[in-house]
């Protein structure tokens, strides 16, 4: 009975902990809404709002997959370039596949596009997997490096130059592409949706299944994790391969949206991702983060830029707040692990209470003193 007490107290304190940790983030989304109301009154116009979740979408699906990786104790920094690489793939095989020692060139259905382009992150992300669970390269390192190779792919590719005119034509089969993933169903722009929906799969999935369960505990001790059986090297290369799938899916929208695809797409969206997740409550340290947290930190970062581009702030000035602001999200975070560790070593410290044995010979001295 003292257990089950013992562990719904731990539980709630766990909970407790969470809450505060998001907490934090929703108190800032706050007054970042409070503030720029009071500065804007086209701030919460709904169609304005429409446009920020908008872009918010884009940073969050990225951020949702690269909370994986750092749950996991990693980084992926090559997410941008993938983000570029993937559109870049898609606004080629639009605009037509040259088909090699021939003159013919082939325009794909938008469906086959989307599922090359898909495949494109994806592979992208099983070679960093690879790179760091088999060669044990640091994930600093091996994304580093696919971040420049991605993007020079990218613009290899291009040539340089931006495809443009994505919409294809009828008589080619190759139109929809535009209309489906720039669309608005029910009002809604499709990356919202896609963005409610990889936020619902990928709660279900760390909270759920026993892979979520791993997850957490490669990222929080790997060598105990595989030492009870984890399976740690397919556990680093899956949530690479869904970082990469992640990348890929906003470099589609991201295509579609402009209608154009630029080797330069992406850029940066590494740095707003990992903004996203730090302040959303994640360890960069691995084994704590949530679905809910990052999403409240995409909105963060999402507000507070289109914010800053509301009232009329300098881009410069607007790298310089989002830096502080990372900067201060990181320096919370250590300084409550920091606590956190005090708090243990206090407990470790503090000696149990002793209770007083009784030997035999004192117990038979004792019995003869109360007949006495």
């Amino acid at each position: 009975m003292s257990d089950t007490v013992a562990a719904g107290t731990d539980r709630r304190k766990i909970n407790l902990s969470a809450l505060l940790v998001e907490g934090r983030a929703l108190v800032a989304l706050a007054i970042i809404i409070i503030t720029f109301s009071a500065l804007s009154s086209n701030f919460l116009q709904p169609e304005n709002l429409i446009i920020m979740t908008r872009h918010v979408a884009m940073n969050a699906i990225v951020a949702l997959g690269l909370l994986l990786v750092i749950l996991n104790g990693g980084i992926d920094l090559s997410v941008g370039s993938t983000v570029g690489l993937s559109g870049v793939t898609a606004g080629y095989l639009l605009k037509g596949y040259h088909l090699p020692l021939s003159q013919l060139v082939a325009y794909p259905p938008v469906w086959v596009v989307v599922i090359i382009s898909l495949a494109v992150g994806m592979l992208v992300g099983y070679i960093n997997g690879v790179v760091v669970s088999r060669l044990k390269v640091a994930p600093f390192i091996a994304t580093l490096g696919m971040l420049y190779a991605a993007r020079g792919i990218a613009l290899l590719i291009t040539n340089g130059e931006t495809f443009t005119d994505l919409l294809g034509r009828p008589n080619l089969g190759n139109t929809g592409f535009v209309d489906v993933l720039a669309g608005t169903p029910l009002g809604i722009p499709t990356p919202v949706w896609v963005m409610v929906i990889v936020a619902a799969v990928f709660s279900f999935l760390v909270t759920r299944t026993p892979f979520g369960r791993w997850l957490y505990a490669t990222g929080g001790n790997p060598r105990a994790a595989e030492l009870s059986g984890v399976p740690v090297k397919r556990v680093q290369t899956r949530i690479y391969v869904l970082s990469g799938l992640c990348a890929a899916v906003v470099g589609l929208l991201l295509t579609a949206d402009l209608p154009a695809a630029t080797p330069q797409g992406g850029q940066f969206y590494e740095l707003n991702a990992i903004a996203a997740v730090v302040i959303g409550g994640a360890a960069l340290s691995g084994g704590r983060g949530t679905v809910r947290g990052t999403l409240i930190g995409a909105f963060v970062i999402g507000f507070l830029v289109d914010g800053l581009v509301l009232v009329g702030v300098s881009v410069f000035w607007q790298q310089v707040i989002k830096g502080v602001v990372i900067v201060f999200a990181v320096a919370i975070d250590q300084m409550q692990q920091t606590l956190q560790k005090r708090r243990a070593l206090k407990k470790v410290e503090t000696p149990a209470p002793t209770v007083p044995t009784i030997s035999g010979q004192q117990s038979d001295d004792m019995v003869q003193a109360k007949s006495h």
